[in-house]
């Protein structure tokens, strides 16, 4: 059935890679929440107010900011559609990170609202009686729901989307609260205990939980999550299959939203190499990654000394250093700068963030050694972090 919506209302719907495509997967998804919601809070809220279970009331209005929650998912896709603009110069993609994350938020309230009636419910139980109409009802509610879920996840996996696979885990959710309540409605009738109350809040609790998941998966692109090593490995390949490149460094990825990914890098090309061929070669290297990865790539080209037997030495005392070293990967940007009574050696050292030693410890083992091949080298370091290693 998703399958066929799809076909029927996305245009090119094979195309995902195209914002356009992909905007109108978003808005269908949004639109069948709605739409398939609002019916579901519905039934079951008149279904709860006819047998009086407040956990079946508690579920309908869940189902309710499931609306809510689908209306926000419409709004993003279409708002994420905004070009870009002197306040916002990397455009509106990341509103979609926002709405995955009052998603989250929604589902949160609804659990606190779900806890709190439940609550009551235990101190001071209702008599329920449920007919035959009502259960057909809640079955039915439950396919639905499981539908959704498998609904919201495929329109998720296929424009990756953590809007809508917060939206299918909601649904997830609410399979399992009708159940739940299935399975009170049988106890209840087969023993006479009354379990609505205790039911309610198990599943309030596992809502909240839930909730509270979703918050910590969808808030981390907003604060800035590093990139996949997919991402990085398709980077360094592209750009180390170029001949020329003697190395790379110094990556940094920042995604302001799908297709909105902008990246830049150190290159190490030969210094005794024609400038205007090294700068063509970067070039090149700028429109490969572009055109492969569909992301904004900029290179910035370091030219190093490979016939500098000087360097060389140094180079093989400090990579002898950090060879022993845990978490400190590599060295680059090496120069030796001569003076009449001491010589600097500058560099950045790269280490990961798993690294336990503090900086000044690296610098005391590298200085010392350096100190042990000439009494003259002074050790002047910077260092970087690595998401992975490139």
């Amino acid at each position: 059935m998703g399958k066929l919506l799809v076909r029927l209302f996305v245009k090119d719907y094979k195309n995902t890679k195209d914002p356009d495509v992909r905007h109108r997967y978003g808005k269908l998804a949004g639109i069948v929440g709605i739409i398939s919601n609002f019916l579901l809070s519905a039934v079951k809220i008149i279904a709860g107010i006819i047998c009086g279970s407040i956990a079946i009331i508690a579920d309908g209005i869940n189902n309710l900011t499931d609306t809510s929650s689908s209306l926000i998912t419409f709004m993003a896709f279409r708002l994420s559609e905004l070009p870009a603009d002197k306040r916002h110069p990397y455009g509106y993609a990341r509103i979609e990170y926002i709405a995955g994350l009052c998603v989250s938020i929604t589902i949160i309230v609804a659990g606190i609202f779900i806890l709190y009636s439940s609550a009551g419910k235990i101190i001071d139980p209702p008599f329920l009686e449920f007919d035959n109409i009502t259960i057909a009802l809640l079955i039915a509610a439950v396919f639905v729901k499981l539908w959704q879920m498998v609904f919201y996840m495929y329109m998720g996996k296929q424009i990756d989307s953590i809007t809508l696979i917060a939206s299918g885990a909601d649904s997830r959710n609410d399979v399992i609260t009708t159940t739940a309540i299935l399975i009170g409605i049988a106890i209840t009738s087969l023993t006479g205990l009354q379990l609505d109350g205790y039911l309610g809040c198990a599943v309030a609790l596992f809502v909240l939980w839930s909730g509270i998941r979703l918050i910590i998966d969808t808030s981390s692109p907003l604060l800035g999550e590093a990139p996949s090593a997919e991402l990085i490995k398709s980077i360094s390949d592209i750009v180390r299959s170029h001949k020329g490149v003697l190395g790379i460094h110094d990556l940094v990825v920042h995604n302001y939203g799908h297709g909105k990914i902008f990246a830049s890098m150190h290159i190490e090309v030969d210094a005794d190499t024609n400038l205007l061929e090294s700068h063509d070669m970067i070039d090149n290297i700028e429109k490969d990654v572009t055109q492969k990865l569909g992301i904004h790539f900029v290179a910035h080209m370091d030219p190093i000394k490979t016939s500098d037997p000087v360097i060389e030495t140094v180079r093989a005392v400090i990579e002898k250093t950090i060879s022993r070293l845990d978490n400190v990967q590599s060295i680059h940007d090496l120069r030796i700068v001569p003076g009449p009574t001491h010589t600097n050696v500058l560099f950045d050292v790269l280490i990961t963030h798993q690294c336990s030693l503090d900086q000044e410890t690296i610098k005391a083992e590298i200085g010392e050694d350096l100190y042990k091949a000439s009494d003259t080298y002074i050790a002047v370091i910077s260092f970087d972090k690595t998401y992975a290693e490139i």
